[in-house]
């Protein structure tokens, strides 16, 4: 067992690769490498091939090429277009309309992509220009399509749960339960705050456009219907135990497939682009869990979740300081690394300590999933300001971050809310799962 002082000199050289423009997976490794190499000699070094086959070994992870899939085929399916002209229907009226909008259809794209970037993306692309013609205030739009877009990493399915899951051995199902609830309950407090600002600021809500009659209202619900039925398809076979989370996967992507023909934008050369981002996404996120693994099999061995305990222990008296410790800890990180590579990274050395404080890991798993989503949007490298910065195509990007602020704010407001009712969390899963 080695004391605290290698531990944060190991644990900032890692981060400082990281910074340096390191690849994630090669920090990992490196650090994983250099302890190994230090304190326990080349033979444990050696067992790397057997912990790569061993990891990737796991027929959970075949859920993350799968859903990354389903994402890819449903971004080039156009559903998001129907979807988002459905939604404005019925919200349009309402004090901030489009705003509204926006958070909504990010919530069900999110629910079936799971992908925050991809949400980000898309729905930035439908909404931006719509926007800017009916002059919306900038920067609540851009807040609130950055903002909206991370429900995509909250709402099942989600490939950061299936990660944690993996490297936490937490059901996949039951985090994906845990999910739905604060998903929706952070997607009413966004609205809610639009509806404030747009109430106390009417110049801010754009052009009231006309309403649209009962019957085109009607009509356009079909185009919602995609989403829902794959949204239904995943989350229902899972949850009626008729499929595991890879093989509900698999079936989203056959609805998916189904949704991109019967849309007529199946072609061979647009599934050879969603299958070749998949595998190179694929290969990215499992590089990085392999080299996580390795590092977690080694600071294992060297004994430091004991000794990184102990010092909590010696600063935190219960589990509420520690989660005010932890949410401390990763708003630092979220400002300067990506956010699955610091999920990743970070796991293996905070999850001793959730589990010697009583912590349940599937309430834990959402508090993290809240807390990358905040990183996502958090200034100066939270990755959706850049998505929508880049969707926008012109201004500062310094005017998409002032519009995210608010919404940071929000989401820490939820993490209160599940620390002081964690019943937001666990009670869906508890039912779900008895």
């Amino acid at each position: 067992m080695i004391g605290f002082g290698p531990v944060a000199i190991g644990f900032c050289a890692m981060l400082l690769m990281m910074l340096a423009g390191v690849p994630v997976a090669v920090a990992l490794f490196v650090t994983a490498a250099l302890g190994s190499l230090v304190y326990l000699g080349l033979p444990t070094l050696l067992i790397f091939g057997n912990s790569t086959w061993s990891v990737l070994n796991d027929f959970i992870l075949t859920a993350i090429p799968l859903f990354i899939l389903l994402g890819e085929l449903l971004v080039r399916s156009g559903v998001a277009d129907g979807m988002y002209r459905s939604l404005s229907d019925w919200l349009r009226r309402l004090p901030g309309g489009l705003l509204h909008t926006n958070i909504a259809s990010s919530g069900l794209f999110a629910a079936v992509s799971g992908s925050s970037v991809a949400t980000a993306a898309t729905i930035g692309t439908v909404s931006i220009p719509v926007m800017e013609r009916q002059r919306y205030d900038e920067q609540l739009t851009l807040g609130s399509i950055a903002a909206g877009s991370t429900l995509g990493i909250l709402i099942p399915p989600s490939i950061n749960m299936i990660i944690y899951g993996s490297m936490s051995n937490t059901s996949i199902g039951q985090l994906f339960a845990a999910g739905i609830v604060p998903g929706i309950v952070l997607a009413l407090i966004f609205m809610v705050y639009i509806l404030v600002m747009c109430l106390l600021r009417p110049e801010r809500a754009g052009i009231m456009p006309d309403e649209v009659p009962m019957r085109q209202k009607l009509r356009n619900l079909v185009d919602i219907l995609p989403p829902l039925a794959i949204f239904a398809l995943v989350m229902g076979s899972i949850y009626a135990g008729w499929a595991t989370p890879s093989e509900s996967a698999a079936i989203g992507v056959v609805g998916a497939l189904v949704v991109t023909i019967a849309k007529r934008r199946f072609s061979i050369s647009m599934l050879h682009e969603a299958l070749l981002s998949t595998v190179r996404i694929t290969a990215m996120i499992l590089l990085i869990v392999v080299a996580a693994q390795f590092l977690n099999f080694v600071i294992g061995i060297l004994g430091i979740p004991q000794t990184l305990t102990r010092f909590v222990g010696s600063i935190a008296s219960g589990p509420l300081e520690v989660i005010v410790l932890l949410m401390v800890f990763y708003l630092l990180l979220g400002c300067f690394l990506e956010t699955l590579s610091m999920m990743i990274a970070t796991i293996p050395i905070v999850m001793p300590i959730v589990f010697e404080f009583g912590i349940d890991p599937v309430w834990f798993g959402i508090f993290l999933v809240i807390m990358m989503e905040v990183a996502l949007i958090t200034p100066p490298l939270g990755m959706n300001l850049f998505i929508v910065q880049g969707v926008r195509g012109h201004g500062s990007i310094q005017e998409v971050m002032r519009g995210t602020l608010p919404f940071a704010g929000l989401m820490l407001l939820m993490v209160a809310l599940l620390v002081a009712l964690p019943g937001l969390a666990l009670w869906l899963p508890q039912r779900m799962f008895p």
